[in-house]
């Protein structure tokens, strides 16, 4: 009988979200269990264990399971391993695919959660029918995966397109990977509350921001007093998505994309954050690119979002 399911995992430094995906791409069941509560890989196991079995019987048992696909920061394809990721609670590299499979009897495929996201977007979402494309992802960080020819590109040792990392400002703000001036200090929703934090400190406008105090200011703080006019949190906007528009201008040079799809939290500030970036994608872009590059929101429901990704790596599973 063939398999009709399989488990998407979307492993996150707070949270690991799981469900059970159909072929058509409906979330059947989910759930989800703390990650950053659990130091020791074993305890994280076990219970990452426990709710990816109850799921299973929900729908008749592992034996309706054809695979399981994983989405986790720092998550190489080629070894199945996620190796030395900072936001996660286990130091070292962890073959986590091998881990979960043998705990559960059931193939395991696992990539980085920028590429699952992009698998998710070719499977069920916005680049259904492309075989050039790039998703960015942002949220607390910038990813990236990067689709050529209906291939995921990994580079020889499975870590390629780390886009988030690329720099943009020289001796710019540090970055957690240790280096300095990377795109997601400046464009991730923390980026963004990074430079409301500057200008407030460096400029005498007036602003709804002031009223928070400097430290707790957020990303959707931003966008809140955007949205009301406030004209220092909309001329962060306008900073953050000319950034985001000339590196894409870059970005399109070396794959020349259908699409770059934007994906992550960041995104719900819509047009404020898309005009900027089509108007300095345009005017960046080398002559021969230009009016070719299409710039698109995700279209994987954001609830969903995260275990779809992961899931559609679980139909590959071997």
């Amino acid at each position: 009988m063939e398999k009709p399911y399989v488990l998407g995992v979307d492993i996150g430094g707070t949270n690991t979200v799981f469900g059970i995906v159909d072929a058509r791409g409906n979330v059947v069941v989910n759930a989800s269990i703390k990650t950053g509560t659990h130091n020791d890989i074993e305890m994280y196991l076990n219970d990452l264990v426990v709710g990816l079995t109850m799921l299973c019987e929900q729908v008749g048992g592992k034996e309706m399971i054809r695979g399981i696909g994983v989405g986790a920061p720092n998550g190489n394809y080629f070894t199945g391993s996620i190796d030395f990721a900072p936001n996660l609670p286990w130091k070292g590299k962890i073959p986590l695919a091998q881990m979960i499979s043998e705990r559960m009897g059931i193939p395991v495929a696992l990539t980085n959660d920028a590429n699952a996201a992009a698998i998710g977007e070719m499977a069920y979402g916005a680049a259904r029918g492309m075989k050039d494309f790039i998703v960015i992802t942002l949220g607390t960080g910038v990813g990236s995966g990067i689709v050529v020819n209906g291939q995921l590109v990994y580079g020889h040792d499975g870590f390629a397109g780390e886009l988030g990392h690329m720099i943009v400002r020289r001796n710019g703000r540090i970055c957690g990977c240790g280096r300095q001036g990377c795109l997601e200090t400046y464009t991730s929703a923390t980026g963004v509350a990074r430079t409301a934090r500057e200008y407030l400190s460096i400029r005498s406008d007036e602003s709804q921001l002031r009223d928070i105090e400097a430290d707790k200011i957020t990303s959707k703080d931003v966008y809140d007093a955007a949205i009301k006019g406030d004209r220092l949190a909309l001329e962060i906007f306008e900073s953050t998505g000319a950034i985001l528009g000339e590196a894409f201008a870059d970005f399109v040079t070396f794959s020349s994309p259908e699409a770059i799809i934007l994906f992550g939290g960041l995104t719900k500030a819509g047009d404020l954050l898309m005009n900027p970036i089509k108007h300095h994608m345009e005017k960046n872009l080398l002559n021969i690119y230009k009016g070719k590059t299409k710039l698109l929101f995700s279209q994987l429901k954001e609830s969903d979002a995260a275990v779809l990704g992961a899931s559609a790596l679980g139909w590959e599973a071997r």
